[in-house]
């Protein structure tokens, strides 16, 4: 159960506060809802407190959680053949979808990671691009209202492993045709 300003987070969405705790009338019963006021959004929702492991609502994750999406992110992903699922959007995009509707930030760190590891090899779509934008804010967000640094910072330390990582590309590329 949640409190009145509390900070959370639903999936797919990125944080809200709850704004407050309201009752209404659902068919012939009353219903308490949470209303939920996005960070960074105008917009605002309600929320059932009766259903709340299916919204996918949560509570801001912790230090070690963001730190272990730090490590997550530095390590190499796992390698897709390129015939199969890394060639095959829709195939791909029905599995990031599922991962985000979980809320989980381990799964969200999965897509993004892959999306820029993607983008390393490729000029993403337009599709590919929104969906790695989305990951990227959903991340920062959250790491920045735990880490309590601005939205930008978070960014830039997201981005950062990636950075390396194309430096270390060029590197390897320039020294195999010297």
């Amino acid at each position: 159960m949640f409190n009145l300003n509390d900070r959370v987070v639903y999936s797919g969405h990125g944080v809200a506060k709850i704004n407050r705790i309201i009752k209404k009338i659902v068919g012939d019963k009353v219903t308490a809802f949470y209303e939920l006021k996005f960070i960074n959004k105008e917009m605002t929702i309600l929320v059932p407190t009766s259903s709340l492991g299916q919204n996918s609502l949560r509570p801001l994750t912790s230090q070690e959680k963001i730190d272990d999406v730090f490590e997550f992110l530095a390590q190499p992903p796992k390698k897709r053949r390129v015939d199969g699922a890394l060639g095959n959007w829709k195939q791909r995009n029905k599995e990031y979808q599922s991962k985000l509707r979980t809320g989980d930030l381990k799964h969200i760190s999965e897509i993004y990671r892959e999306l820029k590891q993607i983008e390393l090899y490729k000029e993403l779509s337009f599709c590919e691009k929104n969906l790695l934008n989305q990951t990227e804010v959903l991340l920062a967000e959250e790491i920045a209202l735990v880490k309590k640094f601005g939205e930008e910072k978070a960014i830039e330390c997201l981005r950062s492993f990636f950075n390396t990582m194309i430096e270390n590309n060029t590197k390897t590329i320039t020294q195999k045709t010297v």
